[in-house]
């Protein structure tokens, strides 16, 4: 049974020249789709799991939390990137959910933060250990995910994680993905919204919505 019920904002045949992706995990549509694994093949370099990128092979990289690996192209500069921890849902949920990162990322010439992607993930402690990182923007996945057989479980942060988490990360700039275009997404940025007016000014301030498919750039701290 499919669960999505958006298109992608931007078409494969749209999105030009991949150097790199970097995949949270691959065993779940809603992060790579048949669509999505097409289109791997024309990716420089894939970083996800260690299992994913065994799954997955034609030299694929894979890491564990706190790993990291160095992106180089000719004429671009290196971009590091280092495995954070996640866990895609309750204590004891990886044996079914299976193994999750997210990515914190630095480039040579980078003044600021680190920009930090969070993948896939619950809050929990292994997440908190990002605190100590210098984080300057942060994607934050939400969505608040169940599924009617699990129950109450959560797979994914709830608005309310997301305002804790920045309040401990501190990011200059926190921007929401990961709430629409499937059904098993249970919170959208109405309930983000509702839980960011009861938020401090500072972490109320560093929430950004990025209009879907099209390009934003983010200005760095004066």
């Amino acid at each position: 049974m499919r669960l999505t019920h958006i298109g992608p904002a931007i078409p494969a045949a749209e999105l030009g020249s991949l150097d790199a992706v970097l995949l949270t995990h691959d065993h779940h549509d809603d992060n790579l789709d048949p669509a999505g694994r097409a289109l791997l093949p024309a990716a420089g370099v894939v970083v996800t799991t260690v299992s994913g990128a065994q799954r997955l092979g034609h030299g694929a990289r894979g890491l564990e939390a706190w790993n990291t690996t160095t992106l180089e192209a000719p004429g671009k500069p290196a971009l590091e990137v280092t495995a954070t921890p996640c866990r895609h849902g309750p204590p004891l949920s990886r044996p079914v959910a299976g193994d999750v990162i997210g990515f914190a990322l630095r480039w040579e010439g980078q003044e600021h933060g680190v920009l930090w992607i969070s993948g896939d993930t619950v809050l929990y402690e292994g997440v908190r250990e990002v605190a100590r990182l210098d984080v300057d923007i942060a994607l934050l996945h939400v969505g608040g995910v169940q599924f009617p057989v699990t129950g109450p479980i959560r797979y994914t942060m709830t608005a309310k994680d997301a305002v804790e988490l920045c309040r401990l990360v501190e990011p200059r700039t926190a921007i929401p993905v990961h709430y629409e275009g499937w059904k098993h997404f249970r919170q959208g940025r109405q309930e983000l919204e509702q839980e960011l007016a009861r938020a401090p000014e500072d972490v109320r301030a560093s929430f950004r919505w990025l209009p879907i498919g099209e390009e934003v750039e983010l200005s760095p701290p004066a």
